[in-house]
């Protein structure tokens, strides 16, 4: 394997849902990131997967990568 294909593996998988996205994280970085970041209520969670409506989700999305979270 390749130095730059080591961290390959995704922190949160991003899935379109329709008029919402699902945000499912991977790793312990990913779990703390949202405990740190964003409110949420319980209604929101779907076990440990996050669903967000579609406003949200790019700004999301783009908080995590900026913090250096891969997704998929």
């Amino acid at each position: 394997m390749k130095s730059s294909e080591q961290k390959s593996e995704p922190d949160v998988l991003v899935a379109n849902a329709g008029s919402v996205f699902t945000f499912c994280p991977l790793s312990a970085r990913a779990k703390e990131w949202i405990s740190q970041n964003v409110e949420t209520e319980s209604w929101q969670w779907l076990g440990a997967i996050l669903v967000v409506d579609h406003g949200y989700a790019l700004g999301l999305a783009e908080g995590m990568l900026s913090d250096g979270l891969i997704l998929r």
